[in-house]
């Protein structure tokens, strides 16, 4: 039979339980205190679950705001008269209570906390049982819109936070999901909540807070960008505290915290990313081999923050990357090289200077440690580093270009970094004209001039497009004669007549030079076979003589009045030995207007030839080879016979055929295609003296309108001859030299 609580506690308690005035329901709760006490002493403590059951029916549930603040004082009551004998009846104590915290009243709210707040001390370990509901509850009553609940809240968390501390019975795991769930809250009093509980707990020893980090780290670096400055600074407070113990601890999860630090790199907020850079930094020099499977991932995160506006995230991430540079991890291991390399060439597109310089060198270091392992990946590796060669940077190309380097050490693959390059210039001209004479000159420094440029030779004599061959030719060759770089190259082709190692390199450099008439007349300049290239000019005789051809005429008029061919201006000093110069030059005088600089340049030069002897070697040129030029004696043979041989093994006649005929390709391919829209060689000149001997401009100086005055104007007499009746004074000759 059930007990009728009404029979235990008198009827005028009751009323005054439920009155509107606190004082009289604190007696009323005094009363049942009293009550209670005397129960537990005779041990009717089914008396008192029906007290309990009385107060929590028809005082907490009801309807009205004091019955419900009386039920609440009355429930403390019977657990304060209990004692240490109030543990059987939590189960029914203390959910009402919790359950009150949600009441619309805010008054009935404070009454749950001051309640439980009474329940709390006299009964402080069993009370752990309930913690996870007690917490949420807390943790919702934080951010109550009612002052004094708020602050009745926070009074009953320092007390469950004591006795949390204290207990032996509290269990991590369970809270640690609760913990979680609540992190991405974004009110500022939860979070304050949130991180004095996280705090509290990592004090306590048997608690291992550290172990479950992974679980909430993500939660505290959200508060680092808090609009509260105290919560900020307590979030960092617990970071820097986590951070020290990880440094101290042998066994830390860096793999889990590492997937959120790379996000967390990424923040807009500032200090968030340097709290976040910092971290890595730290995980990078102590996580070791648990952190290969996440290499790829952390470099995804440091390499942007390479070039952040803060300084002091730079700084951190630079050393975090030389760390990560400075690991040599190996893919058994799990170190997935095509994912840094897929993240090295995503950095590529970065907007980030810095950041492309870095990306750029990852691949070379990948391709250098990993290179069996690089090669499924070289296409790809081509493709980025080709269209990085149009970076607004040239910081950025060399980079790239030392790169190429390293990619192209295998034949295969040189071949394969020439033939796209050309591809590459030749679907984008603006690589070609500004960046062309860099690209070509470093990759000579990198990988050698010769074999650069006879590799290009090859490429070129089978390109299809003739337009381009002669474009791009015209710009190996303005590179050839300008560059410092390519100084040993030119050195080689001066002896094409002396040694084999000469003759070679004119010969595979030929074939392709034939695509232009003024790179092919030069390269005859630079091996000194004056002979064949006075048969070119002279076979010029069908070509047309645009404004196109004019201009390569006056650039190569332009060059040779540069440092390049101080050799061929001092040869016109003895015109009795090199009389086959002597006719280039006025061959190439004949086809200039007589109105353009480049005329009056070229006529002026070859009015410094000494007169005495240039009309008597006119008079008895030699097909050849009268003007070979003369070795050093090196102690074995005569070199003047070796150097005869290697001219009578070059078929310079079969060679002259071979230029007429490309030549003629050429007239008939303009024939064929339509009329282009942009002149493809007008910019081809311009910029290739960058980073060579200070040279003179070689833009060219011609217009239409000095080849239309150059047909309109009356005929000028050719340069004469230089009279042979009189020889020239001493004071004439100097003045010459001036």
């Amino acid at each position: 039979m059930a007990i009728d609580a009404s029979t235990i506690v008198p009827a005028s308690v009751l009323r005054n339980l439920a009155d509107k005035l606190y004082e009289k329901r604190k007696n009323a709760a005094l009363e049942i205190e009293g009550i209670t006490k005397n129960l537990a002493a005779a041990g009717e403590h089914d008396k008192i679950a029906a007290l309990i059951h009385m107060l929590t029916e028809d005082f907490t549930k009801s309807a009205q705001a004091n019955h419900r603040k009386g039920g609440l004082i009355g429930l403390a009551a019977v657990t304060v008269g209990l004692t240490t004998e109030a543990g059987p009846h939590l189960d029914n104590i203390v959910p009402p209570v919790v359950e009150s915290f949600k009441d619309q009243d805010s008054r009935v709210r404070y009454y749950a906390c001051e309640a439980l707040y009474n329940i709390a001390k006299v009964v402080r370990g069993e009370f752990i049982v309930f913690f996870n509901r007690i917490f949420d509850a807390l943790c919702k009553l934080s951010a109550d819109s009612d002052a004094n609940v708020q602050s009745a809240a926070h009074l009953l968390d320092r007390l469950v936070k004591d006795i949390v501390t204290e207990s032996d019975s509290f269990s991590i795991e369970e809270f640690i999901p609760l913990l979680k769930e609540r992190m991405n809250v974004l009110n500022p009093f939860v979070r304050q909540f949130l991180v004095g509980w996280i705090t509290v707990l990592d004090s306590v020893p048997d608690i291992d807070m550290l172990g479950f980090l992974p679980d909430f780290l993500d939660g505290l670096f959200n508060m680092l960008s808090d609009s509260s400055l105290e919560i900020r600074q307590q979030a960092d407070a617990a970071l820097s505290e986590f951070l020290q113990e990880i440094k101290n601890s042998p066994n830390v999860d860096y793999g889990r915290m590492a997937e959120i630090l790379v996000r967390r790199c990424g923040s807009t907020d500032e200090f968030t990313r340097l709290t976040a850079v910092i971290w890595v930094n730290e995980f990078v020099k102590l996580g070791g081999e648990q952190l290969v499977p996440h290499y790829a991932d952390i470099l995804g995160a440091i390499l942007p923050c390479i070039s952040d506006k803060e300084e002091k995230i730079r700084v951190v991430a630079c050393e975090t990357n030389e760390e990560l540079r400075g690991l040599k991890p190996e893919p058994s291991e799990g170190f997935d090289v095509g994912k840094v390399l897929q993240i090295a060439r995503r950095e590529l597109n970065s907007d980030l200077e810095a950041t492309r310089i870095e990306a750029l060198r990852w691949i070379q270091n990948l391709i250098l440690k990993y290179r069996n392992e690089i090669i499924i990946y070289m296409d790809d590796i081509f493709s980025s580093l080709l269209n990085a060669l149009s970076d607004p940077s040239e910081e950025v190309v060399l980079l790239v270009l030392e790169v190429h380097a390293c990619v192209a050490q295998e034949t295969h693959h040189f071949t394969n970094l020439v033939t796209h390059l050309l591809s590459n210039f030749k679907s984008n001209n603006y690589l070609l004209e500004k960046r062309g004479p860099l690209v070509v000159r470093r990759l000579c420094v990198l990988l050698g001039a010769e074999r650069v440029y006879r590799e290009f030779s090859i490429i070129l004599e089978k390109e299809s497009d003739l337009d381009f061959a002669a474009t791009m030719i015209q710009a190996l060759n303005l590179i050839l004669v300008t560059s410092a770089e390519l100084g040993g190259l030119r050195v080689i082709l001066k002896q094409a007549l002396v040694n084999s190692s000469g003759k070679e390199l004119f010969l595979s450099l030929y074939s392709s030079w034939c695509h232009s008439s003024m790179a092919t007349i030069t390269l005859c300049f630079l091996a000194q076979v004056y002979h064949h290239a006075s048969c070119v000019i002279q076979s010029l005789t069908d070509e047309d003589i645009n404004v196109k051809f004019l201009i390569h005429l006056d650039k190569l008029i332009r060059l040779l009045e540069t440092p390049i061919f101080s050799y061929l201006r001092l040869q016109l000093l003895e015109p009795e030995k090199h009389t086959w110069l002597v006719k280039c030059l006025y061959g190439l005088l004949m086809l200039l207007p007589q109105q353009s600089s480049a005329f009056k340049i070229l006529r002026t030069r070859l009015k410094t030839v000494p007169s005495s002897r240039l009309s008597d070697a006119m008079t008895r040129l030699s097909p050849a080879p009268h003007n070979i030029p003369i070795a050093t004696e090196d102690g074995n043979g005569n070199p003047e016979q070796a150097a005869a041989s290697i001219y009578e093994s070059i078929d310079f006649p079969a060679r002259l055929d071979q230029f007429v005929q490309t030549q003629a390709k050429h007239r008939h391919f303009s024939k064929l295609k339509p009329p282009p829209t942009r002149n493809r060689v007008s910019a081809l000149g311009q910029g290739t003296s960058t980073g060579a001997d200070p040279e003179p401009s070689l833009s060219s100086s011609f217009t239409q309108d000095e080849l239309r005055q150059e047909e309109m104007a009356p005929a000028a007499p050719t340069p004469p001859l230089p009279d042979i009746s009189r020889p020239p004074s001493r004071t004439s000759t100097l003045r010459s030299f001036q």
